[in-house]
């Protein structure tokens, strides 16, 4: 089965605004970036799964590329907790100090730590690769940078912090390949 990993198009915010789960808006620029990401992509087989994460900057680009779309709420970004829609400069400097440190570990205040996250979407992987899902001949994962990294280090059985070694781009396709319960990764960031 392919698996292509689909990071959302650029947004609308504010350069240095931290939000993970918060609902934002896209560019103006969506309709040409999506464009230039389906061009990435094969025509979708008549058994293709299309999931996304459930906030509007994923379902959008999703529902362009599917008529079937199925939500997944382990695909949601890291949970930021207090600090969501803050800009990092405003956060308290100690506090954030400490989370870059050991971001792994630690959550921002009322948010969940990078170790969450991988075994949130750790769990959502065993799903697709193991449950139903796996008789499927191409399915795409419509997500956020964060998961992604959490998804190719769960993959590839790396130390979480070694997720943010990968570049994961916005409008941007990881492609995997799950054969005879194992999984190939063909290319990233494209």
């Amino acid at each position: 089965m392919d698996i292509y990993l689909i990071r959302h198009t650029k947004t609308d915010t504010l350069q240095g605004l931290c939000y993970g789960q918060s609902d934002v808006a896209l560019a103006k620029s969506f309709l040409e970036e999506a464009q230039l990401l389906q061009q990435k992509l094969p025509e979708l087989k008549s058994n293709s799964l299309v999931f996304s994460s459930p906030l509007t900057r994923c379902v959008q680009l999703a529902e362009r590329l599917s008529d079937n779309v199925t939500i997944d709420v382990r695909l949601l970004e890291l949970d930021f907790g207090d600090w969501e829609s803050r800009c990092f400069d405003d956060l308290d400097v100690d506090a954030l100090q400490q989370w870059t440190d050991n971001f792994v570990y630690v959550a921002p205040p009322n948010g969940e730590s990078f170790i969450d996250l991988c075994q949130r979407v750790g769990s959502f992987w065993q799903d697709v690769v193991h449950g139903m899902h796996s008789k499927s001949e191409q399915i795409l994962i419509i997500t956020h940078a964060g998961v992604i990294r959490a998804l190719l280090a769960y993959i590839l059985k790396l130390p979480p912090a070694n997720a943010f070694q990968f570049r994961v781009d916005v409008g941007s396709v990881h492609k995997l390949q799950h054969l005879d319960n194992y999984t190939y990764i063909n290319y990233i960031n494209l």
